[in-house]
């Protein structure tokens, strides 16, 4: 198949095994086979971006998936955020909104990313 934009989904699955196999065959990066292959992998990527959209993350799973991660627990937030328990259980049980204030703490003190609290 000629190289050009992918515009179906058969050409996307071509494509797509087309790599599966390049990847098999440990094609190196430099020559012309390497140098298809990220063309290819751009046009798959391009492809995708416009068929293929991705749902936000809920900012609340956010908050709790970066909890876990760093094994806080909701009074460890208390210290954090300087509010009371009952108001970050509120928050994480969405009883009470995500503020701005607190969006941007979570991010300074956390790490949480900004653009998934603003969704």
């Amino acid at each position: 198949m000629r190289l050009k934009p992918i515009s179906n989904e058969s050409e996307y699955d071509y494509w797509l095994n087309w790599v599966d196999e390049a990847f098999d065959k440990q094609i190196k990066p430099g020559t012309i086979e390497g140098d298809k292959l990220s063309v290819v992998l751009l046009l798959i990527k391009d492809y995708e971006d416009k068929n293929y959209s991705i749902p936000s993350a809920d900012p609340i799973e956010v908050i709790k998936l970066k909890m876990e991660e760093k094994g806080l627990k909701n009074k460890d937030l208390t210290q954090i955020l300087g509010l009371d328990k009952s108001y970050i259980s509120a928050i994480l049980n969405r009883k009470k909104p995500l503020t701005l204030t607190i969006a941007k703490q979570l991010h300074k003190q956390l790490g949480v990313s900004a653009e998934a609290l603003l969704v």
